[in-house]
């Protein structure tokens, strides 16, 4: 490793990537990934920068991860802001996705870069995704730290802005995807970003501020077909304060339902936040755009346009978590405040042709 700066902060945090094998299968094992990174010459080459590693005590399976543990991990950051030019987490890949979107939220202003990585095969395999995506998520901080900032998730060769991704396989090297906003940088023959798509740092740079999550109780909840209102009544019931409701396409549900709107039009009536996106990977939830969205915003639910679930849940977390009231909140979801979503006045030329053409249906 080279002494001089950048240096590098990794916050390893558990996950498949550290694990080693056992006779009841692979386990997280201290010291196991320090060991194995030191032990690989790669990792020592002159291009890699100085890098710490710091190792949650205990490792964490990331299915286990909770709001809790999403503020250690910004506090890790934080505390050591001014000591380093860019932070790694490493992860497990099950919920990294929402520990992206948290993130994005709870460190801000972040002029410094934060990527979180892992693995899907553990780094002691022979044959494994691990190396790579810790190697090159190290290069890409030691390189581009000056320019890049934010939090960002990196996989299988491509960078993506963290709140805008989703897990999309459980078996493949590509297991995510950020299905509405394009990668920010791909790592071939070349590390190639687009800065077009980097959010912009704070002028004059600082100290991030660390809101906790968790204060607030948000859920989210599926849509499907045969669907009783007993069941969303459930959901919707005190103390629940906001919930992510996965829709049917462009943010649609059962609008001959009496008996579900109405669930929904007591609970909005009582203060509850509900926010609608969508269950397809790609595209948005428009309530304006077919009569059976237009009576979800009839009883009071809200569009989250395009954001995923994992930034959605953050996002109600984070609001609620300022101290806005549950109007406030309504209106705020519907933002963009840390590139989560694209406004609707942003929609792709060739979108906005297509929703016309489809409003002349109605």
């Amino acid at each position: 490793m080279t002494d001089p700066s950048p240096r590098i902060f990794v916050a390893y945090t558990g996950g498949t990537i550290g694990m080693k094998a056992t006779e009841g299968g692979y386990a997280p094992a201290s010291g196991y990934l320090q060991e194995l990174m030191a032990d690989l010459p790669p990792f020592q080459a002159d291009d890699v920068p100085a890098y710490d590693i710091y190792e949650f005590d205990p490792l964490l399976d990331s299915s286990n991860l909770t709001p809790e543990e999403w503020l250690q991990i910004a506090e890790v950051v934080r505390d050591r802001y001014e000591a380093y030019d860019g932070f790694l987490v490493v992860h497990g890949t099950d919920t990294m996705a929402f520990t992206a979107s948290a993130l994005s939220f709870m460190l801000h202003p972040l002029d410094k870069p934060v990527i979180l990585t892992g693995s899907q095969i553990p780094l002691a395999e022979t044959r494994t995704d691990a190396q790579s995506n810790l190697l090159t998520s190290l290069l890409l901080l030691g390189r581009y730290h000056e320019r890049l900032t934010g939090v960002h998730l990196f996989f299988n060769d491509r960078l993506y802005r963290g709140n805008r991704t989703t897990k999309i396989n459980a078996d493949s090297f590509s297991a995510f995807d950020s299905p509405n906003f394009p990668p920010v940088g791909t790592a071939g023959i070349n590390l190639d970003l687009d800065w077009s798509l980097v959010p912009d740092g704070q002028v004059p740079p600082r100290m991030p501020d660390v809101t906790a999550l968790g204060g607030a109780t948000v859920s989210a909840f599926r849509l499907f077909p045969g669907l009783e209102a007993d069941y969303l009544d459930n959901v919707l019931a005190p103390p629940v304060q906001g919930v992510v409701l996965e829709c049917f396409g462009s943010g649609n549900a059962p609008a001959n339902n009496d008996a579900f709107l109405r669930a929904l039009r007591r609970a909005t009536d009582r203060g509850v936040v509900v926010v609608a996106v969508t269950q397809p990977l790609r595209g948005t939830a428009d309530l304006d755009l077919y009569a059976t969205g237009q009576a979800l915003a009839e009883a009071g639910v809200v569009s989250g346009y395009d954001m995923t679930t994992e930034a959605a849940l953050a996002k109600l977390y984070f609001l609620f978590e300022q101290g806005h009231g549950p109007e406030e909140v309504r209106n705020l979801v519907q933002r963009n405040l840390r590139g989560e979503l694209t406004p609707p006045d942003e929609v792709p030329p060739s979108l906005g042709r297509a929703r016309r053409r489809l409003a002349g249906y109605r």
